[in-house]
């Protein structure tokens, strides 16, 4: 597997820090939501679906790297390519009326 090349305390920091990612995108993401169902601002929901997006790249890639076993640049990748995504929308967000 991919996440195996790396020393033990490195992967525990990395597992650390992905799950914080997570956690706290997930956090940010459902507030966002939970603001739009309030108001039905479409900037709102386009923040939630930006920083979803975001935040899926971070499980994305460390799922991908555990059950695929893909590589480490291929994780890195896909995990970039979400975030793209993800602060274009946030971007867009800031944007509609």
């Amino acid at each position: 597997m991919g996440h195996l090349t790396a020393s033990p305390t490195i992967t525990t920091f990395i597992i650390v820090v992905k799950t914080a990612i997570l956690v706290l995108g997930g956090l940010i993401t459902y507030f966002s939501y939970k603001a739009y169902r309030r108001t039905r601002s479409p900037s709102l929901r386009a923040l939630a679906i930006g920083f979803g997006v975001v935040t899926s790249g971070a499980l994305l890639a460390g799922a991908f790297d555990v059950l695929l076993a893909v590589d480490l640049a291929t994780g890195v990748l896909i995990d970039a390519i979400l975030t793209l995504i993800g602060f274009a929308v946030i971007t867009y967000s800031l944007y509609v009326e």
